[in-house]
């Protein structure tokens, strides 16, 4: 019940790591929003899920990539429940490709979604907190990539290391209204964004050697690290950077 009585929105929720913070949100009884752009059924099977589970939720669809989105998702999730409590800023894409043929039209798209509309996101969230006047939880999926490289992700590694940037600044920013900002650093998570990458069986194999805990990620392996942020058991935990990566970004040697 570490979120009872609190209500949750998320973007980019319909499937992966989304989808498995919304479901143990709802399981630690919050209300969730959901922010979804793909299949519609995903995203009413996330709202089924939650509401099986005794709570109640919202899915609206939109881009995050559009700055008119991020109030409207809000106001919805006002209307729905009545404020905003934890904010998850999870939408992200990354379609893999070498750096010196980059089309200017993935590079825009990979700045608009990952970064663009985290802030946007973020920033309408922290307005209705601000209004509310009772604080609240901001929680941005980054990546391991903020802090290493990728050869076929120049695109997305530096809007990683911008999304971890922009909630160590809203933290100094916001900590005044009693808000908290933080990021989950994940690995290598399996889900629909790295789903062509991890399609050759000794790819994901010589990668998972790598990792120390012996295994690629999964969704579940981020919502409780989530969880404990958007919670009070992180009431003092602002700034911070939590890696979430098996012990993959310690593995130098």
């Amino acid at each position: 019940m570490l979120l009872e009585g609190k209500t949750v929105l998320i973007t980019g929720a319909s499937q992966g790591i989304g989808r498995a913070a919304a479901v143990e949100c709802a399981r630690a009884a919050a209300n969730v929003a959901i922010n979804y752009l793909g299949d519609e059924a995903e995203a009413e099977s996330v709202v089924a899920e939650i509401r099986s589970l005794g709570r109640e939720a919202i899915a609206i669809r939109s881009d995050v990539a559009d700055p008119a989105s991020a109030p409207a998702f809000v106001a919805a999730a006002v209307t729905a429940f009545g404020g905003v409590d934890v904010f998850v800023s999870n939408a992200g894409i990354c379609p893999f490709h070498a750096f010196l043929d980059m089309p200017v039209a993935v590079l825009d798209r990979t700045m608009r979604v990952n970064l663009h509309g985290a802030y946007y996101m973020v920033q309408a969230a922290a307005n209705q907190m601000v209004a509310q006047g009772r604080g609240g939880s901001i929680v941005a999926v980054s990546s391991i990539s903020a802090l290493v490289g990728g050869e076929y992700q120049t695109h997305y590694t530096p809007t990683k290391a911008g999304v971890h940037s922009l909630m160590q600044s809203c933290a100094i920013a916001l900590g005044r209204h009693g808000i908290r900002c933080n990021s989950v650093l994940p690995g290598t998570i399996q889900t629909a964004i790295n789903k062509d990458d991890l399609a050759d069986p000794e790819k994901r194999a010589r990668m998972a050697a790598r990792i120390p805990l012996g295994r690629l990620g999964v969704p579940e392996d981020l919502a409780g690290p989530i969880l404990f942020l958007a919670s009070d058991m992180a009431r003092y935990v602002t700034g911070a950077a939590l890696l979430v990566d098996g012990g993959a970004f310690v593995n130098l040697q």
